[in-house]
């Protein structure tokens, strides 16, 4: 396998089209002259570092990015990516979401969600040898299994180091794995959320939208052993105290400037084939969206605003609405490109320019056939497929999956268990158990399940699977009556509801799965067989498909190689690093969005209604003009949210957004409704990010919320 990778390609083609990519930090000396021509003050070999400030300071937290801003472990990110804490210790007497928390001492921040971690990457390495030793002549299942195996020997190897979390992730479809070490602090603790009317203001309907004025920023804290070690919640615990820490800049950002943002994007999908383009667009996004869409109508109809049940349920209303608005704008934008001309031209491109030479014909010759046959045969069950897909958002059928499939997983040594099933693994595999108690309704979770039982049913009968319509009592003349006895007597019988139920059976052996007479452990019982030929036959696709993608991407990298343009890895959750400026941009015909949004707006907004409902105290600030020390004469006010070039995505949400110096002046929470389909392809004309101003923040904080105490320990540069 290759691994010349990129750098003399980034070196040759940076200039020409900056601020697409996401850059893997050791990417970046390569580019050193271009980046200090655009404004980066700071060495380029310093961000590529990543036990220097300042990557040291950037953290993840598994799906959100966040960053350090003191020296005792104070941790700024996004609101939503706050939620769940939120939620969690949120109730209709104490509503944290609805008004707020601010801990003026270390002994009032609460426990955020049961399993949230903060992880700070230590080390990358590149195992490409060492996980491909000896597996390149095995295919399908073998391969796959294969591949598995050395990665958790590496993974196990790398934890040995107590107080680390350690995991491979694949680059370029598996043509480069790096091993990625991180330090996994447990004991997480809310310290500092706005109101809702703050930190979501403007809600579904601003979401992904411009002008924006969001406060979508709150404040963790991250907590450890007395000598300095991760360890469990205790009382007894202390501030982590962090290497290196970001100082907040009270003077942020004007337009035009250099800016970066260094985070853990999620996926993007920019060297698919044609074919997975055009399903993506016209079936998987429109069915997925659907479903969402009627999934969050389910929850409002069965849980009465401000109840307990909506409370717990919040979190996933919000993700289900985000999803559905990101998969309505692929969809439009989609509609009026020209992408699936552009991915048939490429692949022409790319087959002509690999016929032209004889050695390139040996070794890329059947490549493209032979991926375009196994993308043909993922999509052969995608009705069922996604379904079943979605059956995972629900609790009861989730959890009694899981707990039976441990108990299945433990008569194995540890090295053989499935990934998510090993003993690295069970500390958050019972947070998963503990955290169900907020997050779960039985006539919630029973809608939803009804729903999809009820597509399901609908699907042709070869497509069905026998012992999932034998658990819930489906035929091929369905009746909607009789699945609602059923479910209505699973959910009335069960006894998983129960945290103290849940956690006991992680310690059950399959012979007691097997006389117990629990509805949904039944259920379990009953599909597990064919639970694992499913699974089977899916690592057989993808181990197939981990044969064939390396050798398209080896081919896509050499022949953009050839035409000088940039070649950078699909976001996988790992360490990424993008540069930009601010700039607006038009969004339409006739239409120029500036780069600022000021307080003013939120006047100019307000309704006194969710999601307009700006706190009263706000409004009188902003209307008696007590801008304080963050007022900006070029746009008289104090600006609220800015505009970037920044290439981002999901898992962004939360990254530091910094200056050339590396001071954070925003933190990235969103895109603009236009580059959503960015995750298919980087439009420099209409791709921005949406930041929360470092200025309006230290704003709400100072003269809102009055958070003093949090103000004092952080580092603020003027």
């Amino acid at each position: 396998m290759k691994k010349w990778l990129l750098t003399i390609a980034i070196a040759a083609s940076f200039g020409a089209s900056a601020d697409e990519g996401m850059w893997q930090p050791h990417q970046l000396p390569a580019m050193a002259d271009e980046l200090k021509a655009k404004g980066l003050e700071i060495s380029a070999d310093s961000i590529s570092k990543l036990t220097e400030f300042p990557m040291n300071a950037v953290i993840s937290l598994g799906g959100c990015t966040a960053s350090f801003v003191s020296p005792k472990g104070l941790v700024v990110t996004n609101h939503h990516c706050a939620y769940g804490s939120i939620q969690y210790n949120s109730t209709p007497e104490k509503n944290l979401l609805k008004d707020g928390f601010l801990a003026k001492t270390y002994a009032e921040e609460l426990p955020a969600t049961p399993g949230s971690r903060i992880f700070v990457t230590e080390d990358v390495t590149n195992v490409t040898d060492k996980v491909t030793a000896g597996q390149m002549d095995k295919v399908g299942n073998d391969f796959y299994k294969g591949i598995e195996l050395q990665e958790k020997a590496l993974v196990a190897e790398c934890e040995k180091e107590d107080g680390y979390r350690c995991q491979v992730y694949s680059f370029h479809g598996g043509l480069e794995y790096y091993l990625v070490k991180q330090l996994e602090i447990r004991d997480v603790r809310l310290a500092y959320n706005p109101a809702a009317s703050v930190g979501k203001y403007g809600g579904d309907i601003d979401n992904w939208m411009w002008p924006r004025h969001t406060g979508d920023f709150s404040f963790y804290r991250a907590y450890v052993s007395k000598d300095g070690k991760p360890a469990d919640f205790s009382k007894d615990n202390v501030p982590y105290e962090p290497k290196s820490f970001l100082k907040v800049s009270a003077k942020g950002v004007s337009d035009g400037d250099f800016v970066m943002v260094a985070g853990y994007p999620g996926r993007t999908n920019r060297y698919r084939t044609a074919d997975e383009v055009n399903n993506q667009f016209n079936w998987s996004y429109p069915h997925a969206k659907e479903l969402q869409e009627t999934m969050i109508d389910i929850i409002k109809d069965t849980a009465p605003e401000g109840s307990d049940e909506r409370i717990k349920y919040e979190s996933l209303i919000a993700g289900l609405a985000n999803y559905a608005k990101n998969f309505t704008s692929m969809i439009e934008f989609y509609g009026k490109s020209t992408m699936l001309t552009d991915r048939k031209k490429v692949e022409s491109d790319l087959a002509s320019w690999i016929s032209q030479d004889n050695q390139r014909q040996q070794k890329y010759g059947e490549t493209l056939a032979n991926l375009e046959k196994l993308v043909a045969k993922s999509q052969l069950n995608q009705e069922r497929d996604i379904l079943l897909g979605y059956i995972g958002y629900t609790t009861m059928v989730t959890t009694a999956r899981k707990l039976y499939r441990l108990a299945n997983e433990k008569n194995l040594a540890d090295m053989a268990r499935e990934p998510g099933y090993q003993d690295r693994d069970m500390t958050n595999f019972t947070s998963s158990m503990e955290r169900i108690d907020r997050r779960y309704a039985a006539s919630v979770d029973k809608a939803l399940l009804a729903d999809l039982l009820t597509r399901y049913a609908a699907l042709p009968a070869q497509q069905r699977i026998a012992s999932l319509d034998k658990a819930f009592g489906i035929t091929d003349t369905f009746d909607a009556k009789a699945l609602a006895k059923t479910l209505d007597k699973m959910y009335a019988k069960t006894k998983l509801d129960d945290k103290d139920t849940r956690l006991a059976w992680m310690n059950k052996s399959v012979a007691d799965f097997k006389a117990s007479n629990d509805p949904f452990i039944q259920f379990a019982v009953q599909t597990y067989d064919a639970d694992m030929a499913l699974e089977k036959a899916e690592k057989q696709l993808s181990g197939d498909l981990m044969k064939v993608r390396p050798q398209y991407m080896d081919a896509i990298i050499a022949y953009n190689r050839e035409l000088g343009k940039p070649v950078y890895a699909d976001a996988n959750s790992s360490l990424r690093v993008t540069v930009g400026n601010v700039k607006g941009y038009s969004p339409q015909d006739g239409l120029q969005a500036v780069p600022f949004t000021r307080l003013e707006g939120l006047l100019a907004k307000d309704t006194g209604a969710d999601p307009f409902d700006a706190p009263a105290k706000q409004l009188e600030l902003i209307k008696q003009k007590q801008y304080g020390d963050y007022y900006v004469k070029a746009i008289d006010s104090v600006p609220v949210n800015f505009l970037s070039t920044l290439d981002t995505t999901g898992g962004n949400s939360g990254s530091p957004t910094l200056n050339g110096r590396a001071e954070l002046v925003g933190l990235l929470f969103d895109g603009v409704y236009e580059s959503i389909i960015g995750d298919w392809g980087y439009d420099a004309q209409s791709n921005r990010s949406i930041q929360v101003d470092s200025r309006y923040m230290l704003w709400v904080m100072k003269y809102l919320d009055n958070a003093d105490n949090l103000l004092a320990e952080m580092d603020i540069a003027k």
